[in-house]
Order: structure tokens, then sequence, then C-alpha cells
């Protein structure tokens, strides 16, 4: 079984940047295609970053490409989502997820390992 926690959420005002961690453990960590999804008060959930097994190949939602960028260390277990430049819309719950292939990630097509989430909050 895999767990994930992520850390790293927190308040900022637009324009600031902030970078989540998700650490997880139970897996060989380049084993597993990882994620990064959010979702707003009464908003469905959203693709926001996904990133293969050794970080050769990411995707990013077109809300996101050029403010974020997703990024993982498996000597650390840890994949990072790094967000610049932050606008109010931003705001939500940030989840990290994993899976042993990347499509169901891409495709938002039920990734197998889910994170609690972290709330990050973009003040205007």
């Amino acid at each position: 079984q895999v767990q994930l926690v992520e850390s790293g959420g927190g308040l900022v005002q637009a324009g600031g940047s902030l970078r989540l961690s998700c650490a997880a453990s139970g897996r060989t960590f380049s084993s597993l295609a990882m994620g990064w999804f959010r979702q707003a008060p009464e908003k469905e959930r959203e693709f926001v970053a996904a990133i293969t097994y050794y970080g050769l190949n990411t995707y990013y939602a077109d809300s996101v490409k050029g403010r974020f960028t997703i990024s993982r260390d498996n000597a650390k277990n840890t994949v990072y989502l790094q967000m610049n430049s932050l606008k109010p819309e931003d705001t939500a719950v940030y989840s990290c997820a994993a899976d042993g292939d990347i499509q169901p990630i891409v495709t938002m097509n039920n990734p197998r390992y889910w994170g609690q989430g972290t709330q990050v909050t973009v003040s205007s």
C-alpha cells in the first residue's frame, strides 16, 4: 500500500509563490507516476500536473502552464509542485496522486493512490 503525505500549503497573496511537497512510502518511488490535482469549493476536482517515473515527461493543465512546475526527487521519495504567480482562482485543496501507470493520472481516470490534500489560499 502506498501512503502519500502532502505539505507546503498555506495563505499567500496574489502574485506570490508556494512549493508543495508530497512524500511517498510503501513502494519503490521510481515505479510510480505522480500527479497533482486540486478541488476548489463547490467545484469538481481538476488535473493540475503530472510527471513520469524519472521525470522525463511532464504534463500540465492549460490554466497553470508557465506558472507551475512539477518535479520529483526519487532519492527522497518526494514530488514537488512549485507554484509561481499565484492567482485567487488557484485557491483549492491540492492533492497528490500516484499510480503505476501515467495514464490514469493524466486522464483523471481514478489514480490508485491519493493523499489527504493541503489547502492553498491565494488572497487578492
